[in-house]
């Protein structure tokens, strides 16, 4: 039982190191919770409010996932984030039809620039419900900003998994532009072979006239 539990954790391990390897080729490297590529090492952040929250809470999300926060240049990768906005919605009502519950909305814009690859453009939002205790208005004001802050740092979370997925975006327009030339070029042949087609026919035709009773009674 003993020599089965360690063939077992043996396989686990060298199955670890396995993936470990086939990440690191792929240009891939583990990062706080994520696997981030190294196209994002270095990462330069500008931002609508440079020193507002959320430009903050992003550059922490930066430290935490050992991304080097660098000024902006042509040849390194950059996020800005665009704008941020929040918005409520009443969920439920009280008996003399005050509001009892309110589901907030937070929305954050970005754009990340990969020099020689693009630019992609995304928007990530997040919701929470908040109870309005009309009895507590000190405490439902202190709850409400600890929402907020709370809202902001999980959209900074979102930004770093979507960073996650930036080399498999890249690589999916890469294929798709590859497939566009493959596809021109087999129009452009196409046309070329019709037109090859049209001039034999019109050669075997005048080849016909010249070789018919009429033109030999000539």
């Amino acid at each position: 039982m003993k020599a089965f539990l360690s063939l077992k954790s043996t396989i686990r391990t060298l199955l670890v190191v396995v993936m470990a390897l086939a990440t690191a080729s792929c240009g891939f490297h583990l990062r706080g919770n994520y696997m981030l590529p190294d196209d994002i090492a270095k990462l330069s952040l500008t931002s609508f409010d440079r020193y507002g929250p959320l430009t903050r809470e992003v550059k922490s999300q930066f430290n935490l996932h050992g991304i080097e926060a660098v000024p902006p240049s042509p040849t390194v990768p950059n996020l800005h984030l665009i704008s941020e906005s929040s918005g409520e919605r009443t969920l439920s009502l009280y008996q003399n039809s005050r509001a009892a519950e309110y589901e907030l909305t937070y929305t954050v814009s970005y754009r990340i620039v990969v020099p020689e690859k693009g630019s992609q453009t995304y928007s990530t939002k997040v919701n929470r419900t908040f109870l309005d205790n009309p009895l507590t208005a000190l405490a439902k004001s202190v709850e409400r900003d600890m929402i907020k802050d709370e809202m902001r740092e999980q959209a900074a979370r979102q930004i770093m998994r979507q960073l996650a997925r930036l080399t498999a975006v890249f690589n999916k327009m890469e294929e798709e532009e590859l497939e566009a030339m493959m596809d021109d070029n087999t129009a452009s042949n196409t046309s070329v072979t019709t037109e090859a087609v049209q001039d034999t026919q019109a050669a075997n035709a005048l080849f016909t006239n010249d070789n018919s009773p009429s033109n030999k009674a000539e």
